[in-house]
């Protein structure tokens, strides 16, 4: 009896302890681990697999040397080679620039040059001596047998070279690397001493004035260096610095077997001493492995505050990894002492807040900064402050800024509903200065507005990129955001004038073929029209993916096309009307469920647009579709460019049950909820919890809903709502719930 008493003993605390390691796995498991900075590398994505950390001044990435529109973000899953890692890069946009400061580090195993990346040191690399996560990126250099690692701070990129012994070791800093649309202006670098170094890259191209100013730390001295202005060797003997529209810089080593040095690199868009700054603030020392520790705990707290539960492994790595994404940009532009680059082209102050630049408003406007204003209201303070400050030093609120510039590329004034959402959601700045800067924008005769105000639509002109469709319809739903913030603010004159301008869309409709169809100046609708057709009256769409445009007044439309039956009609047909073998198809349709683009911003609401009209169920099924089959835990796992933040904060949204089809309304739609329990852990110390009942792979469509405790019998819930904290349950079924 005793015997066995203690055999049960034993079995037991086998088992006790089974559970325990079992537990401290999975407690260990870190949300980190989750995120794959690869998806979107390969395919359409454009994104970065390098360092950085949440809206950082630095992107730290391997640049593949090769210009291309494979390569925008500077890196392409599928090629072979690397020729260096450079300090900033866009994330998931259609335009090639930034791709500042490249630094490579050779040894003279390897010596071979091609014409493809202008000549520059290079080395093979495979995807197997390769490895990413948030804040961090390594990689096997194999024709040097050198180990490259990256990490980053705020405004500093630091990099780990671990060399095979040799005499003619290097590291070369190449300021007049330039790839697809980025060139060199103007080059500064000077040597300070055997470890420091210095300068600037000034440069153009899609941002016509960019500035980034360095200051270089190295852990190991240097023995000597090879310093080029224009490609001509400078004596070191008789200068130490160079100025040109080309320089370089080679510093010389010779290392011992697994030797490693530390590189690290302050930046500043405002002057030397900022960029020194950045390192004194941010990195004092050379302990490479404590940044890396840094930068990953930075991501893990910013990814805590959704905290999901699913048995689905894939689907938790796609939901971190584009939460993630969500977070790499707006981008940090002011200094510590709060300098920087302004878009007047002279260096402003950004006092008691951070200044924020690479605003991809036409994109973002939509999922991207309604998600801010949950998961970081705080940061939303600053960014609106950072569009008012654009304001400030131009007289327009940014179309689309980066780096100090107005780019002015894409269309609409977008930056009015953020402001306008941020204003309705609480966040703190200065209102009377912000509908200021909104009534300017929109009352600006720039950008065809004069023709707009005068006309009330954008009529067909020969201009390339016309886009006279979708300019009128996306101004009209910016003059409804200004007339919602004039309503608020009793400024009732401006409330009407601009309640009725945002009615405008309804001059582009045409009864006859049922969409929203390009005018002549005089008012006639242009002959010859095919609505699936790709033409410059579309902003990067047709005329079925534009027609859903009308996010302020979806209602209006309905009664528009001729009631609820007909546009279920035409939604249907959205879905289902699938291009043709025949048809050319634009590089921007990607993502195609009938009509219907998931790879593009404009179709990015339309599955919600059933909720309007009683049809939920549908919405249910299509977002559930696009969810499952538009989104990959691989390198091709974009089905467009990620662009910004947009397509990813689409899937946050999408995943939780939920999305902003009106961004400045504060309501969000409910569509179906992919996991078992979602928890975000908002900012005021409260919980918003997302709970399904029966939730299954087959069980997409809703049954019943409650919002704490109480059944609701509404397709939407309201941004309070969730700020405030509770629980939010689905009872999900198979069978769709018809009314």
């Amino acid at each position: 009896m005793f015997k066995n008493s203690f055999v049960l003993i034993i079995v037991c605390m086998f088992f006790f302890s089974c559970a325990l390691d079992k537990n401290d796995s999975v407690k260990a498991k870190k949300l980190t681990h989750y995120v794959n900075p690869f998806i979107g590398t390969d395919g359409p994505g454009n994104t970065y697999p390098g360092a950085t950390v949440p809206f950082g001044m630095v992107q730290l990435s391997p640049d593949i040397g090769i210009p291309g529109w494979d390569r925008i973000a500077g890196y392409f899953y599928q090629d072979s080679i690397i020729s260096g890692f450079s300090h900033t890069h866009l994330t998931g946009t259609g335009a090639g620039d930034l791709y500042d400061i490249l630094v490579m580090p050779t040894n003279s195993r390897f010596n071979e040059r091609i014409e493809a990346n202008g000549f520059r040191p290079f080395s093979s690399y495979s995807h197997d001596k390769e490895a990413a996560s948030p804040g961090y990126y390594s990689v096997d250099l194999l024709d040097y047998a050198i180990k490259a690692e990256v990490t980053a701070t705020k405004r500093t990129g630091i990099h780990k070279y671990t060399f095979p012994k040799d005499s003619l070791s290097q590291i070369h800093i190449d300021l007049g690397y330039a790839l697809n649309w980025d060139a060199p202006t103007d080059t500064y670098i000077k040597v300070i001493n055997n470890t420091t170094i210095e300068g600037y890259r000034k440069s153009t191209g899609w941002a016509k004035d960019q500035r980034v100013y360095f200051q270089m730390e190295f852990s190991k001295p240097f023995d000597s260096y090879q310093l080029y202005q224009n490609d001509t060797l400078i004596n070191p003997d008789s200068r130490d610095s160079a100025k040109a529209k080309n320089t370089k810089i080679i510093l010389n080593y010779n290392t011992v077997e697994g030797e490693e040095i530390i590189l690290k690199t302050g930046i500043s868009t405002g002057n030397i001493e900022g960029a020194k700054l950045s390192l004194e603030k941010e990195a004092p020392h050379f302990d490479f492995e404590t940044y890396r520790k840094q930068a990953d705990s930075i991501w893990e707290n910013q990814l805590q505050k959704i905290s999901i539960e699913t048995k689905n492994e894939t689907q938790k790595h796609i939901f971190y990894t584009m939460l993630y994404q969500s977070m790499l940009a707006p981008t940090l532009l002011s200094d510590h002492n709060g300098n920087y680059k302004g878009a007047n082209h002279t260096m402003m102050h950004a006092d008691g807040y951070e200044r924020y630049d690479t605003f991809s408003l036409w994109d973002t406007y939509r999922a991207a900064h309604p998600l801010y204003t949950i998961m970081h209201p705080e940061r939303v303070g600053d960014m609106i402050q950072s569009l008012l400050a654009h304001y400030n030093e131009t007289g327009l609120l940014p179309v689309w800024s980066m780096q100090g510039n107005e780019t002015n590329m894409m269309i609409g004034y977008h930056a009015i509903p953020v402001i306008v959402d941020a204003y309705f959601k609480g966040i703190d700045f200065d209102v009377e200065l912000a509908f200021e800067a909104c009534k300017a924008s929109v009352m600006d005769d720039g950008r065809q507005i004069d023709v707009y105000k005068k006309l009330g639509f954008i009529p067909v002109d020969e201009a390339h990129e016309n886009w006279s469709v979708s300019k009128t319809m996306e101004y009209a739903y910016g003059d409804w955001c200004v007339a919602q913030f004039a309503k608020a603010l009793n400024k009732t004159d401006d409330y009407e004038y601009f309640l009725k301008r945002s009615e405008n869309w309804k001059n582009m409709y045409d009864a006859k073929s049922t969409f929203m169809r390009p005018k002549l100046e005089d008012g006639t609708f242009i002959k010859d029209f095919v609505p699936k057709d790709y033409s410059a009256y579309f902003c990067e769409s047709n005329a079925w993916q534009y027609f859903w445009s009308v996010q302020h007044d979806v209602n209006g439309l309905i009664k528009t096309v001729g009631g609820n039956e007909r546009f279920e009609q035409k939604l249907d047909s959205m879905f289902t009307l699938n291009p043709l073998p025949t048809d050319k198809l634009p590089i921007f349709s990607t993502g195609m469920i009938g009509q219907y683009a998931h790879g593009n911003e404009p179709s990015h609401h339309v599955a919600y647009l059933y909720n309007y009209i009683d049809k939920s169920w549908k919405t249910q099924f299509r977002v559930r579709e696009i969810l499952e089959t538009q989104y990959k835990n691989e390198p091709n796992g974009h089905c467009g460019n990620e662009d910004c933040g947009q397509m990813s904060s689409w899937y946050i949204f999408s995943s939780l049950g939920f999305y902003p089809v009106n961004p400045a309304e504060g309501l969000y739609q409910l569509g179906s909820p992919l996991f078992d329990k979602a928890t975000i852990n908002l900012e005021n110390g409260k919980q918003f919890i997302i709970e399904t009942i029966n939730n299954s792979q087959a069980n997409i469509y809703i049954e019943s809903i409650s919002l704490n405790g109480k059944k609701i019998n509404r397709n939407y819930i309201e941004h309070k709502e969730i700020i405030n904290g509770g629980t939010l349950v689905f009872k999900m079924t198979n069978s769709p719930n018809k009314p």
